[in-house]
Formats: C-alpha cells, structure tokens, sequence
C-alpha cells in the first residue's frame, strides 16, 4: 500500500503554496506536474464545463472568443485555424503545414487537424498563451489548446442532452460512466450535432450547402492493475460530413454555386497510458495511434455554369490520409527523491512522433492529378527542474531538444529531405505570498522549416527555414477578497526567421485568378501585450467575469512575392483589443440569466493583401430552469444578428462581371442569429 500511497500523492495536486487559503484550485493539466490554474508560471484560461454549456459550444471555435489574445479563421466549414498572440496559420490547402498552435484532445495530439474540435463530454477547455515548447514540442510557438474529457471514476457527469434550434440545427449527446468492479471502470459517450447553417444557395434553392453534421463518440476504461499501476485507454470516433458554401460575389450569405463544396474528416483513435508508481517517482508510458481521411473541396469560381459568359468553371479538391503514431515515457520525481537538499523536483522524459501524410488534389486547372507524400518525424528529450529556493520563491527551469526531420516528394517533379535540430524550454520564477503569486518567465518556443511545393514557386522560395519564438512575460493571479480574483500578464515575443504565410496571384488565359500560396521568413516579428481576467461575485445572486487582451503585433524586413519591400507590417489576425464580458444572475435558487459579450477590434485578414475585418461585438444571453436532475435552457446567439467576418480574401477579382477588371474584397461570414432550447438530465 506504500506504493499506492506514492502513486495517489503523485496525480494529486502538488501545490507550490501549502496553505489552508490557496487560491482557486482549477486543476490544469497540460504541465508536466498537475498543478492549479493560480500556481501555473504562464499565462492561461481554463473553461469548464458550465461554462461551454453557457456558450452552446459545440466546437472549440465556439469558446476561441472566452480567452483573452486568441483568434480563429475558417475558410472551412469549422474556425479549425486558431492563433494566440497574433501567431497562427489561417489555412490549409496542398501544402503540408507545421501548426504554430498545439491542438490536444486527452493524450491524442490532433495539431493542424482541429476539425476535430467537437466538444462533447468535456470537463474543461484549457488555452495556454505564449510558447509551450518545453510540455509539446514544435507545434506550439504560440501557445496551446488541449480539450480535457470526463474521466472514469470521476463522480461522473453522467447525462443525455437534447438541444433543437432555428436553421433546422438538432443535437444530442449522452455520457456514462460506471464502476464495472472493484478496479475497472469504464466511460462512454457520443454526440450528434447538424445544422443547416445560414447560407442559402439561391442556384440550387438549397439552404444546408454550408451546413453541419458531425458525430462523434469515445470509450475510455481506467484499470488499476494492481497497487502501484493504473491503465487508462481510450478510443475515439468522429465522422464529420460538412458542407462548404460560403463565399458569394456580391459578399452576402446567397451564394450561386452549382458543386458546393465539403469539409469531411474521419478519425480513428486510440492511446494507451500506464502509471507505475516506486519509491522513486511516478514512470509514465504514453502511446497513441490515428488515422485520419480528411477531405476538403470547393466550387473555385462561386457561381454555375452559364452565369455569365466571362465566367469560368473550376472545382478544387484535396484529399488526405493521414496516419499518427506516438511514443512518450516520463519520469518525476517523488516527495522523497529529490535533489539538491530535497529541494528540486525533476522530470525526465522522451518522446518519438510520427506521421505520414498523403495528399491527392484533384483541380480543374490541372492535366493530372496531383500527388504528395509528407513523412514528418519528431524525437525529443526533455527535463524540467522545479527549485525551492525559500518557502516563498521557486525556480523552474526547463529544456527540451527536438530534431525534426521529414521526407516529401510529389509527381511534379519535387522531392526534399530536412533534419533539424532545435532546442527550446524555460525559465520562470515565481512568488508566492498568501493568495498572492507572482511570476517572471522566459521561455523559448519554435516551429520547424518547410517546403512550398508548387512547381511555380522559384527556385528561392521553394523552401523556408524555422522560426524561433523568445517569450518574456510577467505575471499575476491572486485573490483581492472572497469576492474578486485577477489573473493578469504583460509580455513581449521577439520572433526570429518570421514565417509569414503569402499568395501571388497569377492570371489565366480566361482571366481569372489562380493562386500560388507561398511561406517564406521575414527577419523579425515582434509581439507584445497584456492580458487580464477578473472574476467577481459582486453579490451573492451576481456573478460578473472580463478577459481583456491587448495585442500590438508586428513584422519586418519582407520581401512580398510581387518583389515590393515590407518595411514593417502589423501580423494578420491580430486585433490590437479582443474582450469578453459574462454576467449570471439568479433570481432564486433555479432560475438564473446570463449575458455575454465578445469584442474583437479590427484586423488585418492576411499577410498578403490588405483587407481588414472591422470591430465586432456580438451578444449571447440565455435563461436556464433547474429542476432536481433537469436543466432546461432558452437561448439566444448573436442577439442584435450582427454581421462579422470570418475569413477574408483580398487583391483580385472572381466576378466575371466586371470582366475582372477589379481587385475586390472578398469575406466569409460568421453566424447569425439563432434561439434554440437546450434540455438536459443528469443521472
């Protein structure tokens, strides 16, 4: 029992301050050591689960807006593109794609594959800002965004929810989770969600061209194998069939195209994590494996054929198969190993990642199809020490080395191999004094090089090198009474090798457009701001919380694909205020009414062009009836239907009637209003 005592201290919370009056205790889980949100060196939002079902969230572009510095594109049929701190992609088409954001669902790493962002089951959302190489590797230069699901054993959420809105919108999901015996148990859960959405095509009459409809389930088990050896496993499902609908000439939500486009992903996954507990420490093996069929199409010229007789015909399409293995094995250290005068804990760990990824594009403009292979491979070696240095200030320092090396070639001719090796990690100290803990942190984060595979590229663009992220950041989080806390950080990111994702427009012989897309570096990138969250139970009845962000992010020293010179540049999705604002009042002990407000300042939609998608705010509210194990809410999204835009093209024309003659901005739209009833019971 020894061990078994060893093996519980270490999945609980070790705390940095050993107080009776810690301050709020969300337990994070994307460190190395599980921690509190109030005891994490770095800037971070956790949304729990009353909270995604405050908001309706169905995905995680629907929460993006709760955290402060974040931001989402689509140009699919989910915002599956998210940057944090103005670093993100905003697209995916043939080119393989390194993601600066970390996308984590459990133990599974889904990076650049967030269409899989369906929430359901979920305990929380956590968003870390700022870079998090030492805990993911490349991926996250920008920070991370990990989904945490229910987990066997817990006091369970077991539920079924039903939830029927306006544009034909239906969803239902259900969780349950039971003791199979003494040391087994076991969850499962599943949801359906579809919506014909708020595009109506006017050439076919159809009104779900844009519509969704996902579903998606997972098995978990968590076995205690004996004292000191727990086995969690899990699998997960998702079979998303989407449409993609939403450009139209004249910049509304009627679109004309007779092949509308889709968006469509199935996933099969599973992991496997063992926790072996000695007297030593806590030895974790982490193994997972997914394959992936990712589909993406679209109708390229918006309209039908026959619209207008300088009109051209073009669908582009491109599949993808994608298969996922990964290794990881990591050790901490107990209470009683530590080292230097048992006042440094340790962690040690390695991990191996590999992926193949195959790409077949079918484009009207092209004789043949196109073929890719894309073989990435990651092994990285890492450590973290966590120094006591009085009972009031810890150091921790961490470090991790990656090489990074993939193979790609394709039928165009193009074939190219790169081995890199990169090195990241962190420093912060902290202090911690009462409800007080103050933090100062430097961190470094980085992304690997590339390849721009289209044979129009020349020669000095073919290829682009890694980028570096350097972190300096300053932080806060505490408790001012029993009613107010505050989690506030100002930093500043120094970005070495930029890597700005460009476009040169190039004209057909009919006249339309075609697009090269092109990565390439500029020489600096520099982004800084500051980021608040307030909550305040300002009476017992009243609940208020605000996230404010400040973000004032740059690039410089860029040389565009038309050869003009950036001299300096504000970054593409990078609004200089973002802020949300929710308010819960309960009338009585069932009845409560919440309102919410997400503000986006305006921003620039890309590197390449300059298109700006202008202030936003957007209203929810609802009001929520509890009855012993019902909950029953009315809501509404986007209160005032306020328009805003999602995605964004600029610098060329795709309306043949005007000969395309003009350069025209070009948006995608985000959702309208829509009410709907959400019933749930829990049991």
């Amino acid at each position: 029992m020894k061990k078994n005592a060893v093996l519980l201290a270490l999945l609980s919370l070790p705390a940095l301050a050993d107080t009776a009056n810690d301050i709020e205790r969300i337990t994070v889980t994307g460190d190395f050591r599980q921690l509190t949100l109030d005891q994490l060196s770095s800037s971070a939002s956790v949304i729990g689960a009353a909270r995604l079902d405050s908001r309706q969230a169905t995905h995680i572009e629907n929460m993006l807006n709760v955290a402060p510095n974040v931001n989402f594109t689509r140009g699919a049929s989910r915002g599956r593109f998210v940057q944090i701190r103005g670093i993100g992609e905003r697209s995916q088409f043939a080119e393989p794609i390194n993601p600066s954001v970390s996308f984590l669902v459990d133990d599974f790493d889904f990076s650049g594959l967030a269409a899989a962002g369906v929430l359901f089951d979920t305990r929380q959302v956590e968003v870390y800002r700022g870079p998090q190489a030492s805990n993911f590797g490349t991926g996250a230069l920008a920070g991370a965004i990990k989904v945490v699901s229910n987990r066997p054993g817990d006091e369970a959420d077991n539920h079924l929810e039903v939830n029927i809105a306006s544009q034909s919108s239906f969803r239902v999901e259900g969780g349950y989770g039971t003791a199979v015996n003494d040391v087994l148990n076991v969850r499962v859960a599943a949801v359906h969600n579809s919506s014909d959405g708020f595009v109506e095509n006017t050439y076919l009459d159809r009104d779900d061209t844009n519509g969704l409809s996902e579903d998606a389930a997972r098995l978990a088990l968590d076995w205690a194998v004996s004292d000191n050896t727990r086995f969690a496993f899990n699998y997960r499902w998702y079979d998303i069939d989407n449409g993609f609908d939403a450009f139209s000439l004249d910049n509304d939500n009627k679109t004309r195209s007779d092949e509308p486009g889709f968006d469509r992903q199935q996933t099969h996954g599973v992991s496997g994590h063992v926790y072996h507990s000695t007297n030593a420490g806590l030895l974790e093996v982490i193994l997972t494996h997914a394959s992936h069929n990712i589909e993406y199409g679209y109708d390229e010229d918006w309209t039908f054929n026959g619209f207008h007789p300088w009109g051209y015909t073009s669908f582009d399409a491109y599949y993808r198969d994608v298969r996922q293995q990964s290794a990881e094995v990591r050790f901490s250290s107990a209470d009683n190993n530590t080292l230097f005068n048992n006042t440094t804990s340790w962690v040690i760990g390695a991990r191996v990642s590999q992926s193949e990824q195959d790409l077949i594009r079918q484009y009207t403009y092209q004789d043949s199809d196109f073929y890719s292979a894309f073989d990435p491979v990651t092994s990285a070696m890492y450590g973290q020490l966590d120094t006591r240095l009085t009972d009031a200030f810890t150091l921790t320092s961490a470090l991790r080395f990656e090489q990074y090396a993939y193979d790609y070639e394709d039928n165009a001719g193009v074939s190219h191999d790169e081995d890199t090796l990169m090195t990241g990690g962190k420093l912060a100290l902290t202090y911690q004094q009462g409800e007080h803990f103050y933090y100062a942190s430097v961190s470094r984060g980085f992304k690997g090089p590339g390849i721009n595979y289209d044979e129009r590229v020349s020669d000095n663009r073919r290829f682009f090198d890694a980028e570096y992220n350097w972190n300096y950041e300053l932080g806060f989080k505490g408790n001012f009474s029993d009613a107010i806390s505050l989690r506030a950080a100002v930093f500043y990111m120094d970005r070495e090798n930029t890597q700005i994702s460009d476009f040169e427009v190039q004209n057909r012989d009919d006249g339309s457009a075609a697009f090269v897309d092109v990565i390439a570096n500029a020489d600096i990138g520099t982004n800084r701001g500051a980021e608040a969250e307030l909550n305040w139970q300002a009476t017992k009845q009243w609940q208020l919380q605000v996230a404010l962000g400040y973000l004032d992010a740059t690039f410089e020293d860029y040389e565009r694909t038309d050869g003009s010179v950036i001299a300096k540049r504000k970054q593409a999705q990078s609004p200089d205020f973002t802020a949300n604002l929710f308010s819960q009042y309960w009338f009585t002990e069932s009845i409560s009414w919440r309102v919410e407000m997400d503000y986006k300042d305006s921003y620039g939609l890309s590197d390449g062009h300059d298109e700006v998608a202008p202030t936003a705010t957007v209203f929810n509210t609802d009001i929520s009836w509890q009855k012993g194990p019902w909950t029953t809410t009315l809501w509404i999204k986007n209160v005032f239907d306020k328009v805003y835009y999602v995605r964004g093209f600029g610098g060329f024309s795709n309306d043949p009637r005007d000969e395309y003659a003009f350069n025209e901005p070009y948006f995608q739209w985000g959702d309208g209003r829509q009410v709907g009833v959400t019933t749930r019971i829990h049991f």
